[in-house]
């Protein structure tokens, strides 16, 4: 009886610090509120928004990186037609997720450690396959750039500083048709484990990877789940975080 009740208090005490720990992680709502646009604007769109945002997106508790997904930053420079303005007089990072959300097609959803601003075409999880699980784990102790700024950029100049940070081989290779029909990279990054920044890289591009014992390989991912809808409020799809 006694160890029953010892276990019960167990028990109880550690789902309490679990809960406690929970609601000591920060929203990324309040963190992005804390985080002023990096320049002055009344309105976002395709000359000025995936920049401004990443150079304001900054180091905190909530999520390590901010990701436009390829269907985002084709509503800017493929269709050209997402543009939100901006009502506040000194706006935050918050409040522009806001103004994308509840006046163009993108969508804002927490996968832990990022949020990504994507639409309803976008997968929010990149196809991985693991052949060598020494390599796969070798990798998730390995460490990113502390800070990543990557505007707008192609395969070719991601994929060398990710085997480097990785120490790992990586195809396709810089110059290699292969890597043609990738996205370029729009993601600013803090701090990112070596397995977060091969997801990273994979949303960023649309790619999926395959890690095996000594080279990972990336390819084109070629789901597409959806269209944008034509109704599109703030909307917030929660993929195992809370707000």
């Amino acid at each position: 009886m006694a160890r029953s009740v010892f276990t019960s208090l167990l028990l109880a005490g550690g789902l309490l610090a679990a809960a406690t720990a929970l609601r000591a992680q920060p929203a990324w709502q309040e963190e992005f509120a804390k985080m002023p646009l990096n320049e002055k604007v009344s309105e976002l769109d395709r000359h000025n928004c995936v920049r401004i945002l990443l150079h304001s997106f900054q180091r905190n508790g909530a999520v390590q990186a901010l990701i436009f997904l390829p269907g985002a930053t084709d509503e800017f420079y493929f269709f050209r037609r997402a543009q939100a303005r901006l009502s506040n007089s000194a706006p935050t990072l918050l409040d522009a997720v806001i103004a994308l959300t509840n006046q163009t097609y993108l969508r804002a959803t927490v996968v832990a450690p990022f949020l990504l601003l994507h639409t309803a075409e976008d997968p929010l999880e990149p196809m991985a396959a693991v052949e060598d699980q020494r390599a796969a784990d070798r990798i998730k102790r390995k460490h990113f750039e502390k800070h990543a700024v990557f505007d707008d950029r192609p395969w070719d100049f991601v994929e060398p500083i990710l085997a480097f940070d990785l120490d790992t081989h990586i195809t396709p290779h810089v110059g290699s048709h292969d890597s043609w029909h990738f996205f370029r990279h729009s993601f600013a990054a803090f701090d990112l484990n070596g397995w977060d920044a091969l997801r990273a890289v994979a949303l960023a591009d649309k790619t999926r990877f395959t890690v095996k014992k000594r080279l990972i390989v990336f390819e084109g991912d070629t789901r597409m789940l959806g269209k944008p809808a034509e109704v599109n409020g703030f909307l917030l799809q929660d993929a195992g975080v809370n707000r």
